[in-house]
């Protein structure tokens, strides 16, 4: 029997690290067959030798997390779990952004996978469902790019609707018509970007944020290019985007395939530039599941529970 300390854990990393009612910490003992017990903010780990050693390491990488991001999630605690001793190391990989101290880490394999394509491949695709980090993950190295000058400018680029691209039913301006459907790109900006450094970067068009509609005619050189809800654009709309790519560019495609919301006579673009694309090299896709989801713990069960709906529907 062995026992390991480790000391200076206040209050409040104490909370964070066991979790809601301890829930962390159960999964941990359970996981790794030690006992965990805390007191006098000090956290004692006991059992078998390996065990203990194993316990320890996933402990203080989940204090190492704690530290940047300043919550837990139950992907993060499921990444230091035994089982993946490679998807541990690549999703604790950080992506640098822009924000002080701010790092971005991939939280699961799929997650890990999907950055490797991106840093791989001059064009991805990345399908899955709500919650998986297609955008997010996509903003954080685009905004990393940006910052190390591999890049001159970022492109964030959603359809406008999603059925199409009419705006005069909306009220107000065309700027205050488009914001509704930018807002995710932007949301994704902020947790990576201060506002100020945001807006100035847009005056100087470093960044742009702009609808799939104002596309058409460009030729983007040495940028970094994101298509948001790619499931809701036609075939002509996304042979449109794919072909704004100039020399030196990076195109990420996101999207849904569950959540297309075109007439149903209407072919997804998505799904069809994904059967176009697949076998040309530079080409990657990129499949998240729910096991990749990283918001909260419910939403995972949601999606699982709507995909049992449709398979039930379909048999």
């Amino acid at each position: 029997m062995t026992e390991s300390i480790i000391t200076s854990v206040d209050v409040k990393t104490l909370l964070s690290l066991f979790g809601t009612c301890d829930q962390n910490v159960r999964r941990l003992r359970e996981a790794f067959q030690v006992d965990i017990t805390h007191r006098d903010g000090k956290i004692r780990i006991s059992g078998d030798d390996s065990a203990v050693v194993k316990a320890t390491k996933a402990v203080e990488q989940l204090r190492s997390i704690l530290n940047q991001h300043g919550r837990l999630t139950d992907s993060d605690v499921a990444s230091v779990l035994p089982g993946n001793p490679q998807l541990n190391q690549k999703a604790n990989k950080p992506i640098t952004v822009l924000s002080s101290g701010k790092e971005v880490r991939p939280r699961t394999e799929g997650q890990a996978n999907y950055i490797k394509a991106i840093r791989e491949n001059d064009l991805t695709f990345a399908v899955g469902p709500a919650g998986t980090g297609k955008t997010y993950l996509a903003v954080a190295m685009a905004v990393r790019a940006l910052k190390d000058e591999e890049i001159r400018k970022i492109v964030l680029v959603r359809p406008a609707v999603e059925a199409g691209e009419s705006l005069g039913f909306l009220p107000g301006d065309l700027q205050a018509k488009i914001n509704p459907y930018l807002r995710p790109l932007l949301d994704a900006l902020y947790e990576m970007i201060d506002y100020d450094q945001i807006k100035r970067l847009m005056e100087r068009d470093l960044i742009e944020v702009a609808p799939l509609a104002y596309m058409r005619g460009r030729t983007l050189n040495d940028a970094f290019i994101i298509l948001d809800e790619a499931q809701n654009t036609t075939v002509s709309q996304m042979k449109m985007f794919l072909t704004r790519m100039g020399s030196g560019s990076k195109i990420v495609v996101a999207g849904d395939e569950t959540q297309v919301d075109l007439p149903k006579a209407m072919t997804s673009g998505l799904a069809d530039a994904l059967r176009r694309l697949r076998k040309i090299k530079g080409v990657a896709e990129v499949r998240l599941t729910g096991k990749d989801i990283v918001r909260h713990a419910l939403v995972m069960k949601i999606v699982k529970a709507y995909e049992e709906g449709t398979t039930q529907r379909g048999s």
